[in-house]
């Protein structure tokens, strides 16, 4: 059929028109952020400065936190704390929950300085701690913990409380920790203590090598938590796992100097959760006490670790680069001729490779009622002063697969 021109033009329009409404696309404003009852989502900041916060250093600003905190974890939609540039001296602040909204972030581009007289937080326990939170993140910032002053009192032996760990999440869900840098705490750096869900991620602690039971980040009654891509130098454990800690993976960690990345001390008492289904891959150990260790006390305890796995290891340097020790006792208080009921079963080392700094590179010192079982190592090379390293176990079993220097002993 024949269209006179005029009618094939309308005829060319009406199906270009039939081919733009076929190919439009719908938006929801509602997947685009607007919300169905009228009310806007949206999130508010709270300037800490703005609240009465001093950047000196010196003035007490505890207060401009708190209130920070309070007006957060009382809205509805998400909030952000804001702690712009400068140094911000802070008492105890404790962070409480629960909160209305699960999203709030402390941004810190500057830095939190704790009282330099360690009397008035030696006794506190923490001097930041958050509780009964869901779903907070804490971006940047340095935390000073001016822990120098209790180092010394300690290293005297003049009675000295025992310190405040710096920053603590206890019983709260969904953490993220990204960025931070802690430096000279009292004593611990960070714990995570009955927590779920908590990713900590560019991690930096600095503290001297020979301050007091400074571990960098300890993880105790806790699941799922994941420390990536860190640099802890410390006087104790740069990571340190409590009873009760259960699918933990550390990858892509520093340390040293420091005590190693330790499991335990287990078994202190006698009903005690286990440790299990931990990972730890591509970490490098540098002029450190211990690499991989695994510790309990020499007591009896229905406690237990297993499902290890400790891969991809540097070792320079290193005392004790790998060590189950079940005789743990300091100061042979409470233990002595006891031996230890923690249950180690499973664990594997994989790849690990360096120097040690004694001769026994690899100690495996069990308990004779608990054996050690269903140890592996695999690939595993390990010198002393250019030369083939020795091994020592007690109560232990396993298998070798591949090469394995020094022979192993199970």
């Amino acid at each position: 059929m024949a269209y006179p021109r005029s009618s094939l033009v309308l005829a060319l329009l009406s199906m270009f028109s039939s081919l733009v409404l076929a190919s439009s696309v719908t938006y929801d404003v509602v997947s685009l952020g607007a919300i169905a009852d009228g009310k806007i989502a949206s999130s508010v900041t709270y300037d800490v400065v703005s609240l009465g916060a001093i950047a000196d250093g010196k003035t007490d600003s505890t207060q401009a936190f708190v209130s920070a905190w309070t007006k957060a974890c009382a809205s509805v939609s998400s909030a952000m704390i804001y702690v712009p540039a400068g140094r911000f001296y802070l008492g105890q602040v404790v962070f409480s929950g629960p909160c209305k909204n699960n999203a709030i972030t402390v941004r810190i581009a500057g830095t939190l300085v704790a009282p330099s007289d360690y009397t008035v937080l030696g006794n506190t326990g923490t001097w930041l701690l958050f509780e009964q939170v869901n779903g907070v993140t804490i971006s940047g910032g340095i935390l000073d913990g001016q822990g120098t002053g209790l180092w010394a009192c300690k290293a005297s032996g003049n009675g000295c409380p025992s310190g405040a760990t710096t920053l603590e999440f206890s019983n709260s869900n969904n953490i993220v920790v990204s960025a931070l840098t802690s430096l000279n705490s009292q004593m611990f750096h960070i714990v995570v203590n009955g927590c779920h869900n908590v990713k900590m991620q560019g991690i930096r602690v600095t503290a001297a090598g020979n301050s007091p039971n400074t571990d960098g980040i300890h993880v105790q009654l806790s699941s799922s938590v994941t420390i990536l891509n860190s640099k802890i130098r410390t006087g104790d454990d740069c990571i340190s796992i409590g009873p009760g800690t259960t699918n933990l993976w550390i990858e892509n960690v520093a340390c040293g100097p420091g005590h190693g990345i330790s499991i335990g001390s287990l078994g202190k008492d006698q009903q005690e959760a286990g440790v299990q289904n931990v990972t730890v891959t591509t970490v490098t150990f540098t002029g450190t006490q211990n690499g991989v260790r695994i510790k309990s006390w020499g007591r009896p305890s229905n406690g237990f670790a297993r499902n290890i796995l400790f891969q991809h290891v540097t070792m320079q340097d290193v005392q004790n680069p790998i060590v189950i020790d079940q005789n743990y006792c300091p100061g042979n208080e409470g233990c002595p001729g006891q031996v230890s009921g923690v249950q180690i079963s499973d664990v594997t080392y994989q790849d690990i490779h360096g120097t040690s700094a004694t001769e026994v590179a690899l100690k495996f010192d069990c308990s004779s009622e608990y054996p050690c079982s269903g140890i592996i190592l695999e690939n595993v090379k390990l010198t002393y002063n250019n030369q083939v390293a020795q091994s020592s176990c007690a109560n232990a079993a396993g298998t070798s697969t591949g090469f394995v220097q020094p022979t192993g002993c199970l």
